[in-house]
């Protein structure tokens, strides 16, 4: 049999750092990646899907955004969808599983809120043992109780847990822990988890599947993005377990350290390449160090900041490029007057005035430069 693999939807996540015209966008795609998934599941002859915990991002949804997976979900009724709760929409007391349960599912999708075995198919071939999380903090391993799991003689074991495993180094919490060999231990054909957010092997029958969207920069580059086709032909038989994309963001960390109108044009080059056919696509976090000349400043300004930043769904920047005004610079603001004057102040404050002072001298010598070139007719400023 088939089955995808797919986990950490969290869906309603609320992106703190995305402007207003972005965050809908980024929660609307969360939903849309379970269409994809539904979909690669139907191209590849899936019976099932399992969704290894952390549906949504927090326990008290609003009654839309517990209703909008479902509904995306119940497009798919030749699927059967298994469901468990994560660290962030763990089971408590009225809480939004029961809210679910109250509106009614389809037999189709199946939340599992104890650690009792189902069928994995409709046929039963194989059988779903599920481990869902009671409390956002569960001390011990909450897949124990799959050694004990009983299911029909001959049928193919699923597990289906959400937590860490040790394998992740000595700042692995002490809460959630599950034992890396637990597919071993309990006779699994296939343990799916979930919490790790970019899609990893631990062993043969072990495997996270990742985010199938990527919602941050630090796992763009880690293997989010995709959900996991698993065949399994026999209780032994060891999985075929393969990655398909279903992400639509592509989210990268970038730096960048800039003297000249070269190295500008250079990174707009090189953070549009990320996606050459729909830069809409991309959300870079950029950090900029450097100086530039006041010319070159302004076309930083012009190319990446008001360009680049209008191209990609998203251009955060980090520090921002230092000043070195040149003497062609300066004579822009001509050879003497109160003008040069000041711009002759500006620039000693740049290099030699208090630490603290300095950014700011930068920033009105640039807006003096700007005004200078507002009213000198060969720059195209000034009034018609």
């Amino acid at each position: 049999m088939r089955l995808i693999h797919t986990s950490d939807w969290q869906i309603g996540k609320v992106f703190r750092f995305a402007d207003d015209d972005v965050l809908p966008v980024l929660q609307h795609e969360r939903l849309e990646a379970i269409s994809r998934i539904g979909r690669l599941a139907r191209a590849q002859g899936a019976d099932a899907v399992v969704v290894a915990g952390d549906i949504y991002d927090y326990t008290r949804p609003a009654e839309r955004t517990l209703r909008q997976p479902i509904e995306r979900m119940r497009q798919f009724p030749d699927l059967r969808w298994h469901l468990i709760p994560g660290n962030h929409d763990f089971h408590e007391p009225d809480g939004l599983w029961d809210r679910l349960l109250r509106t009614g599912l389809p037999d189709t999708i199946l939340p599992h809120l104890s650690d009792d075995p189902a069928p994995l198919d409709a046929a039963g071939t194989a059988w779903v043992i599920p481990a869902g999380l009671g409390h956002r903090h569960v001390i011990g391993d909450p897949t124990a109780g799959m050694d004990r799991s009983a299911t029909p003689e001959g049928a193919m074991r699923v597990g289906l847990a959400h937590g860490s495993v040790r394998t992740f180094g000595e700042d692995a919490p002490d809460h959630n822990v599950i034992a890396i060999d637990r597919a071993r231990q309990a006779g699994l054909s296939y343990l799916a988890l979930g919490d790790w957010h970019g899609a990893l092997r631990i062993d043969a029958r072990t495997w996270y599947s990742g985010t199938p969207e990527v919602d941050g920069f630090d796992v763009g580059g880690a293997g989010g993005g995709q959900a996991l086709l698993v065949t399994l032909d026999g209780p032994r038989a060891e999985p075929v377990v393969e990655a398909h994309d279903v992400g639509r963001f592509r989210w990268r960390r970038e730096q960048a350290v800039l003297t000249d109108g070269a190295g500008i044009e250079a990174l707009d080059a090189r953070l549009r390449a990320i996606d050459r056919d729909d830069p809409s696509r991309v959300l870079v976090r950029l950090a900029v160090s450097g100086a530039l000349n006041l010319t070159d400043l302004e076309y930083y300004q012009a190319r990446i900041v008001d360009g680049l930043g209008s191209a990609l769904r998203l251009l955060r920047i980090d520090g921002t490029p230092g000043l070195a005004p040149s003497p062609d610079d300066l004579d822009g603001f001509g050879l003497a007057g109160a003008v040069r004057a000041a711009a002759d102040a500006l620039v000693r404050q740049t290099h030699d005035g208090p630490e603290d002072g300095r950014d700011i001298a930068a920033a009105a010598l640039q807006r003096l430069y700007l005004l200078a070139r507002a009213g000198d007719p060969q720059s195209g400023g000034g009034a018609a």
